[in-house]
This record gives C-alpha cells, sequence and structure tokens, in this order.
C-alpha cells in the first residue's frame, strides 16, 4: 500500500511522532508511507504544504472572517498535484486546523476521486463547528449544530464573527461526501463523543489507541540527572505539555507545589510569565524524545491535571517509564489508569490529589513501577497499534477494490457491521 498522511507538524510534537512512527512501521511491513506538513524539519522526505507567509496569512484573514480552512487555496491546489503524483492507496488525515489547508478543495477531491480516508481524533476539532475541545466550556452544541459559540476567542480565535454553525455545516456535508472515511478515537471517550456526531455516519468507526515507543521510554537509572538539577534525596513530582495555562491545569499544579513545600515539582514546556513558587524547577519544552524520557523516568509521581485530554500520551509515556500516575476523571483519563498504575481523582478535588501523592510517597515508587511498564507494554505497544491502522487501511483499500461502485448515498443508508462499529 501507498499511504499519504496530512498534519500539521512534521515530526515533532505529539502528532508529528504519531505519523512518523505509523510511518516506520509501515515501512517495516513492506508498505509506502509519507507525510505531507505545513511545519518542522525538512528531512528530505514528504511534502511540505504552502509557506510560512501563506499560514500567516491564512491564521489573519480566519480571525477576520471568523472561518478557518477557507482559505490557502493555492497551496491546497499544490498538495492535490502532489497527492495525484503519489497516487496514494489511502489518506490519513491527522491535524488539520493549522491555517494550512483550504478544507473544501481537500475534502471534495477526496470524495470525487473516492479516495480510502482515514481521520484520527487527536483532539475534537472534526466533529466540531471550530473547537479542539469543549468539556470545560460544558458546550453540547457540536450535537446538532453548533453556533452561539461559548470558545470564540479560544482554540482557532474569532475577532467578533461566529461562523460555527456553517463552518460545523461545511464540514457535515464534506465528510458525510467521502464514502470510504473510517473514524479513529485515540480513546474510548473521545469515540463514544463522536458517535453522537455527523462522524457517526462514516464506514468504519473505532477505537485505537495511542502508543508509547517502548524502546526510548522505559525505567532508568536517573541519579545523574537528579544530581544536575540538584534533587538528591527529593520527592519528585512531574507536569508535562508543550505549552502551560489553566486548561493543562496549571493553577492546580502550583497549588500543589505550595501545599508539598518538602517536595520539587518539574514542569516541561513553556512557561507564561509568572513567579514561579521556590520548590518549581522549569524545564523548556523540548523535542528530544530522549531527554522526555529521563524525566518520566526521574520522578516519583507524574500528574496529568487536565480535564481535556483525547487521550493523554504523558501520561501513557510516564507509566511506560515505571512512574505512577495521579490523573482527574474527566475525558480520557480515568480509561488509561488502573489502580495498580496510580489514582483517578474527581476534578476540583485538590485535598484528594495531596492525599493521593502522600500516600504514592509512602509506598514507594517501586510499588507501582513493575505494574505500570506491564501495563503500557499491554495497551499502548506501538507495533500492536500501528498494526491496527494498517488493517483499518487494508479495510477500506479491499472494500474499495472488491465493490468499485459502493458510493456515499448508499454509505449513509446502510447500517455498518458490528465489527466496524465497535469501540
Amino acid at each position: 500500500m501507498r499511504i499519504l498522511h496530512i498534519n500539521a507538524i512534521h515530526e515533532e510534537k505529539s502528532t508529528g511522532r504519531i505519523c512518523k512512527e505509523i510511518s516506520s512501521v509501515a515501512v517495516a511491513h513492506g508498505h509506502e508511507s509519507v507525510v505531507a506538513y505545513a511545519t518542522g524539519p525538512d528531512t528530505g522526505s514528504g511534502f511540505r504544504i504552502g509557506s510560512s507567509f501563506d499560514q500567516k496569512r491564512h491564521a489573519l484573514l480566519s480571525r477576520l472572517s471568523g472561518k478557518q480552512g477557507y482559505f490557502s487555496k493555492g497551496a491546497t491546489a499544490e498538495l492535490i498535484d502532489y497527492i495525484e503524483s503519489y497516487k496514494p492507496d489511502v489518506v490519513h488525515l491527522h491535524n488539520l486546523h493549522g491555517n494550512y489547508i483550504h478544507f473544501e478543495t481537500l475534502f471534495n477531491w477526496l470524495s470525487h476521486t473516492d479516495t480510502p480516508t482515514v481521520l484520527t481524533l487527536h483532539d475534537c476539532w472534526f466533529y466540531t463547528g471550530k473547537c479542539t475541545h469543549y468539556t470545560r466550556t460544558g458546550c453540547e452544541r457540536w450535537r446538532d449544530g453548533c453556533g452561539s459559540c461559548p470558545r470564540l476567542a479560544l482554540d482557532n480565535p474569532s475577532w467578533g464573527l461566529d461562523r460555527t454553525a456553517e463552518m460545523w455545516q461545511d464540514k457535515k456535508r464534506w465528510f458525510e461526501n467521502i464514502s470510504r472515511l473510517a473514524v479513529i478515537g485515540v480513546s474510548d471517550w473521545i469515540t463514544i463523543e463522536a458517535r453522537f456526531s455527523f462522524l457517526g455516519n462514516a464506514k468504519m468507526i473505532r477505537r485505537i489507541y495511542n502508543w508509547v515507543d517502548l524502546d526510548i521510554f522505559y525505567p532508568r537509572d536517573t541519579s545523574g540527572l537528579r544530581e544536575v538539577l540538584g534533587l538528591e534525596n527529593r520527592f519528585v513530582l512531574l507536569g508535562v505539555a508543550s505549552s502551560w495555562d489553566d486548561s493543562k491545569g496549571l493553577s492546580d499544579f502550583l497549588q500543589v507545589a505550595q501545599a508539598l513545600p518538602e517536595a520539587r515539582l518539574l514542569l516541561v514546556g513553556d512557561l507564561p510569565d509568572i513567579t514561579l513558587p521556590v520548590n518549581v524547577i522549569h524545564i523548556p519544552s523540548t523535542n528530544r524524545i530522549e531527554e522526555l524520557a529521563d524525566y518520566y523516568a526521574l520522578a516519583d509521581v507524574f500528574l496529568n491535571l487536565s480535564v481535556e485530554e483525547s487521550f493523554g500520551k504523558v501520561t501513557a509515556e510516564a507509566m511506560a517509564s515505571g512512574t505512577p500516575v495521579v490523573v482527574l476523571d474527566a475525558t480520557a483519563n480515568p480509561e488509561l489508569v488502573p489502580p495498580t498504575c496510580g489514582e483517578v481523582i474527581q476534578p476540583q478535588r485538590l485535598e484528594a490529589v495531596i492525599a493521593a501523592i502522600e500516600k504514592m510517597k509512602r509506598l514507594g515508587k517501586e510499588h507501582y513501577t513493575d505494574s505500570c511498564v506491564e501495563h503500557a507494554r499491554t495497551s499502548f505497544s506501538m507495533e500492536e497499534r500501528v498494526m491496527d491502522y494498517l488493517g483499518v487501511y487494508e479495510s477500506l483499500v479491499h472494500e474499495k477494490r472488491r465493490n468499485p461502485q459502493w458510493n456515499a448515498h448508499s454509505s449513509r443508508l446502510s447500517s455498518p457491521s458490528t465489527m466496524e462499529r465497535t469501540i
């Protein structure tokens, strides 16, 4: 098979690494796989979409018009030329909301060419008017049309115009016209949410967990790093995010630090300009995953205090590194963490978070390590989860070869099989 991924970023951050890892496993199994991307390092493979100037222009027009994905038409036409020259058997859509794609051009091409298409729900954007998440605002308008958006100034912000109802209608029409569409949720939570959206009409909808590269994330001796950071004989808490704000639980992290002055809290990722408690150590965002793996292995407890997680890859990476976790009972968090690997706490119960941390300190990290590693190996194996994706690709491609006349109209009228509809 020839597989083409489309993603905002190449090889870096969570989705960039996922595209790279799917491609590497696919190639190892005899397939071809490339990535079309907007930003990130040029490695001599794949296709860069548009330019930095075009993306900035797109972002400005999006804020002025209230509509994202309705610009970059020339860049998308060049992408279509590349796709037609590459002749993929399947196109896999990842993060498209990066101001670099003219959606109508891309989606119409996919439907008109009857191209088997996979989309992964790394967040909620594919089935909302514009929002990547909606839990904190308690909004469920996405179920039947959006409009009156409570997150107008968030995610991809609008400077006044609310066009979310129109964008929702456009997405619904575009996706329902793609006859061979597989929707992949990265957790049970987001897969079930998608079933209540227009994506529930897709040919296939199922869950495939994200994964962890177990050759990189594993328990290791970090005494040297502890010494460099001045953490010898200290109880260390860890939080990891690309960038920190209250959607990632930043204020809760700082309250935890103040409540546990003898502990040291390591925050990895970009921070706003704030004054940190004296027991908080800030590490800037890093694209070196080996460095990140060291921080996971160093920590005694990993904290994920976000209530908006489509999956929570940082949680899985921490467990693979042998570190127990504390997460909030919201969105995908609880399904990742069995009792042997940590604690699941109700949101807005900071005292329960503190109690869970103190319990883990009493029991010791070693009480959890073997269970954490085994759970990661069982549930988040990169080889096994990518093979799940290859199975999805092959199913769509086989369906096209077996029944080339199958179309979007019959897709909407037929009932997908039990196997296809299972999480």
